[in-house]
């Protein structure tokens, strides 16, 4: 049976929901408090990561986020604030930096990211889309060997993982990368790690979607959710009241805020992340992780891509100047060949990513609200896990069978 169902949050998360449900007979319509052009989905580094298997929320991250508390310009960084919300967040951060969380999260993240690699490629061909979608792998470059021994452990779990990993020393580097003039001891390939340029992504999917019947609202906040017996009967936005059969919070950072209104607490916090792009030839044709100073770097179409850092300092688009010029320093210290200009550095933007406190997203229904299916927290790894996320929702919606186990991401977990 068809159903009507509205998306909250118009990023690549809303987007792939609203494609799924679309192509299984629904009414959808995407509603969005932006014109749907800019933030995390557009500035993100386009990585799709089966590699990434650790969570954000690792032994020995709190430590080092509150070493960092103080440095601006830091890869992480905390801004302490009076709120209890963040306050919430911090502990619960705090106890999900274990071994425990570490475990239980490596096959949950590597499965969804595979059938998300799987789903790109799929999408690509079924619609015709021109995005870019290349298999390159992605390098961890290394500029200490203590930095190094770690991302080989890690290399390590992943193979255990079934993934497509190898390690390089610098020769080794150089030879992939000829052109780039890398300094660096050496590096971790992960040969299984695909890259997109986004914008190009989300200016097809949303235009396929307008001509399949999606209905946009651009521009227009949702203010008010009408809830009883638990279930949402309405929404309400500035300009107008819509009912539906099923809603879907996709609403980024800002999904916690909604939620609250249906009775449904789910940590998160904003975490800012920058880009700056150059047009100009920098020899990279490799994406690559500065490990160090956790900085990204893609060859997109056009133009390369740094970017970068985790701010969570609430919920804004302000953008630092001392992140950027981070980035960019970090750049130059890694390729020989690269300095970022100040024209460059002016172009910077900013994105804000859904931060979950065990840096596991949240997919699923609350046992609270028998309607709304939540779809948010995936923090760095939005980009990565799009599309497995947009098919998760509808096989809830539906009432299907999951592609995946989604017990890990379940939106009732206790941290």
């Amino acid at each position: 049976m068809s159903k009507k169902v509205v998306v909250i949050g118009g990023g690549i998360i809303g987007l792939c929901s609203a494609y799924y449900l679309s192509k299984e007979g629904c009414e959808v319509t995407v509603i969005d408090q932006s014109s749907m052009d800019y933030g995390a989905s557009y500035v993100n580094a386009g990585y799709l990561t089966p590699s990434h298997i650790i969570p954000l929320a690792a032994p020995g991250a709190m430590k080092q986020g509150i070493k960092w508390m103080f440095n601006p310009a830091s890869p992480l960084f905390i801004k302490p604030r009076l709120d209890a919300s963040f306050l919430q967040w911090v502990w619960a951060f705090n106890k999900s930096c274990s071994v425990k969380n570490v475990n239980n999260s490596i096959k949950a993240i590597k499965d969804i990211n595979l059938l998300s690699v799987d789903l790109f490629s799929e999408l690509k061909a079924d619609e015709k889309f021109n995005f870019q979608l290349e298999h390159k792998g992605l390098l961890m470059l290394c500029q200490s060997e203590k930095v190094l021994n770690h991302e080989v452990e890690v290399a390590y779990l992943a193979a255990k993982e079934g993934l497509d990993v190898t390690v390089l020393n610098a020769s080794e580097v150089e030879k992939l990368q000829p052109n780039a003039q890398i300094l660096s001891v050496g590096a971790v390939h992960y040969k299984c790690d695909w890259h997109t340029t986004p914008n190009v992504f989300m200016n097809e999917m949303k235009a396929h979607l307008e001509n399949k019947g999606v209905t946009f609202f651009k521009n227009e906040k949702v203010e008010d959710l009408q809830f009883s017996e638990g279930r949402i009967k309405e929404i309400k936005t500035q300009n107008q009241s819509i009912t539906a059969d099923e809603f879907v919070l996709a609403a980024g950072s800002w999904s916690q805020l909604l939620s609250k209104k249906s009775g449904i607490k789910i940590p998160l916090e904003a975490g800012k992340g920058y880009r700056i792009n150059t047009e100009r030839e920098t020899g990279i044709t490799i994406p690559a992780i500065l490990t160090e100073a956790r900085v990204a770097v893609t060859p997109m179409d056009g133009f390369t891509r740094f970017a970068g850092t985790m701010e969570i300092a609430g919920i804004h688009h302000k953008i630092n100047p001392v992140r950027v010029e981070a980035i960019a320093k970090a750049a130059e210290k890694y390729y020989v060949n690269v300095s970022i200009n100040e024209e460059e550095k002016a172009h910077a933007a900013c994105g804000l990513r859904p931060v979950s406190p065990d840096g596991k997203p949240y997919i699923g229904k609350s046992s609270k609200c028998d309607n709304l299916t939540i779809a948010t927290g995936h923090a760095m790894m939005g980009w990565s896990m799009g599309p497995a996320t947009g098919k998760l929702v509808s096989e809830v919606i539906l009432d299907k069978k999951r592609s995946m186990n989604l017990d890990a991401f379940h939106p009732d977990r206790k941290f």
